[in-house]
């Protein structure tokens, strides 16, 4: 029997045919997006962007079951159409991580990256600025919007919408894995990528004994109205304890740790550094100048860290006070040769907000919000971001990002199923293991 080769387009149609077709909804994509001159996908908000989705998702299942037997259907819904679509979705992805994403690029921003980055060394100024221009023409620098990925996506989702189509009619329990998994994968992906024009992630600072209601986005510095208001009743910051180090003021840089094993500044403690011993002869965690010139203890709000210290070296040993200092008391130094032995004041250890979150409804919610630790209120997430670094534990106000994504239940959603889908693969692999032995 001859094996006569199949070519192009002879039915059923494979891998090549796939790959043809992938390569050229790609680069249509981006002849689309170089006539539209950068503007990439219109951006749709709910309810528009869920009812596309929603007509979407019943035209391909309808397609699916009204023309399951059609040849170009079948290869439509296909796993050869399907990988291609993946590996042009993971190479346009790709593209999205090596070049930085901007959403406010202009032309100049572009042209000194691609100076400082050196991609193109032999390219002359009218080379760059022309490259310039089809960088933003092509929207590399969105690629996560651009007609390109749009397409991609599009397509792979029919596709998968397709294929799972044929396992839901008619239902068959030995079904379950793949429905589970592949209508998982659908929901996640679909509802994450139609969703994110509704992401909104703000920011908004609220001063202590104050409230607010107002938020700006990363991207714009024009204010944006929430439909709650914080209240700031305090901002509290933990530090680890301060650390000694040498200054130099003639460079007017820290010369180095005295030792890289003391993060500790407590009595009793000794660090040597080139012939130098410092031993902390006594420590205050929060005090304030006396008046005989001797530091004494009081309340934290106000007070800061002192410590009593001898330095030996080949010199008589001298003894004196050291301190952080504040945003309203310079820091205690002493002299270690031609260097200044300084107490730099601990790391951020822990810092958090005590807030009252209220409604024009009246109502509202008392919390601490604390990093990693969020509140939820009407839907939007509140996270403890920063503060005022310069006045470190004495700041005055506190950063809170707030988050709201209406489709983030959905994108959960979606996980689930893919993860009890992997649960039932697992299962029904251990099951098929135990009737086999």
């Amino acid at each position: 029997m001859v094996d006569f080769p199949r070519h192009f387009f002879q039915p059923p149609w494979e891998f090549r045919e796939s790959s043809l077709f992938t390569a050229v909804a790609v680069i249509t994509g981006f002849i689309i997006q170089y006539a539209a001159l950068g503007r990439g996908v219109p951006q749709t908000h709910l309810p528009y962007n869920a009812l596309f989705l929603g007509l979407f998702a019943v035209a391909v299942i309808s397609a699916g079951l009204a023309f399951r037997n059609n040849a170009f259907t079948q290869w439509l819904g296909g796993i050869p159409l399907g990988l291609c679509l993946l590996v042009a979705i993971a190479l346009l992805s790709l593209i999205g991580g090596i070049f930085p994403q901007t959403a406010n690029a202009t032309p100049e921003s572009i042209y000194q990256q691609l100076q400082m980055t050196r991609m193109f060394p032999g390219a002359t100024i009218e080379q760059l600025q022309q490259i310039t221009s089809l960088y933003l023409q092509l929207r590399i620098n969105q690629i996560f919007s651009s007609w390109p990925f749009a397409l991609t996506i599009l397509l792979f989702l029919a596709n998968l919408g397709l294929s799972l189509s044929w396992r839901l009619v008619p239902f068959k329990v030995q079904n379950l894995q793949f429905i589970l998994f592949h209508a998982g994968f659908w929901i996640a992906l679909s509802c994450g990528i139609f969703g994110a024009p509704d992401l909104q992630r703000l920011v908004m600072k609220v001063d202590e004994g104050h409230e607010s209601s107002i938020a700006y986005s990363m991207e714009s510095e024009a204010p944006l109205q929430l439909p709650f208001s914080v209240f700031l009743h305090d901002f509290s910051l933990e530090e680890y304890p301060p650390q000694l180090f040498l200054f130099d003021p003639r460079s007017g840089q820290p010369l180095e740790e005295l030792s890289k094993a003391t993060t500790l500044v407590k009595k009793g403690i000794t660090a040597s550094w080139k012939g130098v011993t410092v031993e902390v002869l006594d420590f205050i965690p929060c005090a304030l100048p006396g008046n005989n010139g001797i530091p004494e203890a009081a309340d934290r709000t106000a007070g800061i860290a002192f410590a009593k210290v001898r330095i030996s070296s080949n010199a008589a040993p001298v003894e004196g006070w050291i301190s952080t200092g504040s945003p309203m008391l310079k820091p205690y130094a002493m002299p270690c040769g031609k260097l200044l032995l300084l107490m730099t004041a601990g790391s951020p250890k822990a810092f958090l907000s005590d807030v009252t979150v209220h409604d024009r409804e009246g109502r509202q919610t008392k919390a601490t919000l604390e990093v990693n630790h969020p509140i939820t209120f009407m839907g939007w997430k509140l996270y403890q971001m920063g503060y005022d670094n310069q006045a470190g534990r004495w700041s005055k106000y506190s950063l809170i990002e707030v988050i709201h994504d209406p489709w983030l239940p959905a994108v959960y959603l979606g996980f689930f199923m893919i993860m009890a889908g992997n649960i039932l693969f697992f299962w029904n692999g251990i099951k098929r293991t135990e009737g086999a032995s």
